[in-house]
């Protein structure tokens, strides 16, 4: 059974000419959703570029906004850069020791549960995790994308400020559109690790995230990217942080 919510599959890649591991250091150079019907892919101007990205989930019907390592790394990445730019946007987050990540981000204290506005959270690597540790696999996002014969795009991750625009958009549409055609892939399985269910107050999604939905498919060749590039932006108040 397939997910009746659409998937959203979300990443950023951040500035290799610093630390781009530490939001107190590194700036996020691009992001992308990707969507049953295509990709956006969002670079330029770190704060214009955060407020497209909030502005384009905020478009959005109600779903599950899906990342790999997003708990521990996108997100509270994305919550720290808002929050020097003086932005706020619909993300919020909750700390969450229960969440298996091998090391927090820079400045935190573990992984974090989410939601984006009218949008839930899955971090598809907690998804895969027991399969690679029964295969011996690394759980890394395209060591599990080719095993499940998707094609990922690849480049030297420890120089993406070397990258062309055009190699920039590439590659981060690809790592958003592996994440939500992973999730797709093991849906029967993501109930427990969709934040949603771990949020305090939130009624009980299980109904509607276990029926078909032809629009969470697999949508394959008849995918296509967008691409803006985000001017600067002010006038903003910070992103929201919800301690643990």
């Amino acid at each position: 059974m397939g997910p009746s919510l659409p998937l959203y599959g979300l990443d950023i890649e951040t500035d290799t000419s610093c630390d781009g591991l530490d939001p107190r250091e590194g700036g996020i150079v691009a992001a992308a959703v990707s969507t049953a019907s295509g990709a956006v892919v969002l670079t330029g101007a770190e704060d214009g570029l955060l407020v497209a990205l909030d502005e384009v989930l905020a478009g959005l019907t109600p779903g599950v906004v899906v990342t790999w390592h997003g708990a521990g790394f996108d997100l509270p990445f994305i919550a720290d850069r808002a929050g020097t730019a003086g932005l706020r946007l619909g993300l919020e987050l909750r700390l969450d020791h229960a969440i298996h990540i091998r090391r927090p981000l820079a400045g935190h204290a573990g992984a974090y549960r989410a939601r984006w506005g009218s949008h839930t959270h899955l971090d598809a690597y907690q998804l895969f995790r027991d399969i690679g540790r029964a295969l011996l696999l690394s759980c890394s996002l395209k060591t599990m994308a080719r095993f499940f014969g998707l094609d990922p795009v690849e480049v030297d991750r420890a120089r993406i400020h070397d990258l062309d625009p055009a190699d920039l958009s590439a590659y981060v549409a690809s790592d958003a559109d592996l994440a939500r055609r992973l999730a797709f892939l093991r849906w029967h399985a993501a109930s427990p690790y969709i934040d949603h269910d771990h949020w305090p107050g939130a009624s009980s999604p299980s109904r509607a995230l276990t029926s078909v939905s032809e629009d969470a498919a697999v949508a394959g060749d008849r995918r296509v990217t967008r691409t803006r590039t985000a001017a600067g932006s002010a006038g903003s108040t910070p992103a929201r942080s919800v301690p643990g």
